[in-house]
């Protein structure tokens, strides 16, 4: 079995900083993490290693200091990561960097079959939740996205079942590998890395792919030039400046509760208790 990761450093979304010009991030100055939702991913294919064997390779597409996030995933458990960077990828938007992604994992392929891509749901700097997608369409594979758990994995027959976030509850779906999955947040930990293994990291002779070695066959689908994304405006939401009121009772009984706060919303919004009125007829 051979699963590959998409990761990426994110800025620190604290510190996010815009280009007044282009409209794209400023990495220079801010510190990087690994995007979150990621490594959510990143245990759940470590988890399906540790099961049923196989190897994990962690992908990434980003500028060289990208090199940090994946030498973590090596520290986690991964066997193998690839770097993809090129100036051609410059202010690609999802579009364009789920084409040299996908591209990327076709090279991958060559040397070695790909059984399961996995993805973050999102990233935090971006939150489109499209780039997981847009690899999936790209290579043919199965999409299984916000998906909570994997139950079974049969490698015999190339099925997986897994349990998928929808709303009003929970889906449970079963289809032909290879596919592409989102992780959701929360339904694991990352472990911690081992000594080992961030020896191993340190020591890592890590694969760094420009255009060529990434397998692009067509450089206007990516950078800006592959970007059909236009962001007009980039601004900070206003801070609110209502306070929160305090209400007080005398009784501590969830009835009593609702029945003083449902008088002090309608004393201050009467249309309100009109309008229920009106639906409840």
């Amino acid at each position: 079995m051979h699963i590959v990761v998409c990761i990426k450093q994110v800025p620190d979304s604290a510190q996010i900083r815009v280009h007044p010009v282009t409209n794209t991030i400023m990495r220079q100055g801010v510190p990087a993490i690994v995007n979150p939702y990621d490594l959510y991913s990143l245990e759940e294919a470590l988890r399906l290693k540790d099961k049923y064997g196989g190897r994990v390779t962690v992908l990434s597409m980003g500028p060289p200091q990208a090199e940090a996030a994946l030498r973590k995933a090596i520290s986690f458990g991964a066997d193998d990561a690839i770097l993809v960077t090129d100036r051609v990828f410059a202010g690609s938007d999802t579009l364009a960097t789920s084409y040299a992604l996908a591209s990327a994992i076709r090279q991958i392929q060559k040397d070695m079959p790909v059984d399961m891509v996995f993805a973050g749901k999102q990233t935090i700097d971006g939150d489109t939740a499209q780039v997981g997608p847009g690899i999936a369409k790209r290579l043919d594979m199965q999409l299984l996205t916000y998906v909570s758990s994997i139950p079974a994995l049969d490698m015999e027959n190339r099925e997986i079942t897994v349990e998928r976030r929808a709303e009003g509850g929970v889906q449970v779906l079963r289809t032909k590998l290879p596919c592409l999955v989102t992780v959701l947040e929360g339904n694991n930990e990352m472990r911690f890395a081992t000594m080992a293994n961030m020896f191993r990291a340190a020591r890592y002779p890590l694969k760094v792919w420009d255009k060529d070695g990434a397998g692009i066959e067509d450089i206007t689908k990516t950078g800006l030039k592959g970007s059909p994304t236009i962001v007009s405006k980039v601004f900070a939401p206003t801070a609110k400046t209502v306070k929160a009121e305090i209400i007080d009772t005398e009784s501590n009984q969830p009835k009593d509760l609702a029945v003083t706060l449902l008088a002090k919303m309608f004393t201050q919004h009467p249309q309100l208790q009109r309008e229920i009125g009106k639906s409840a007829n």
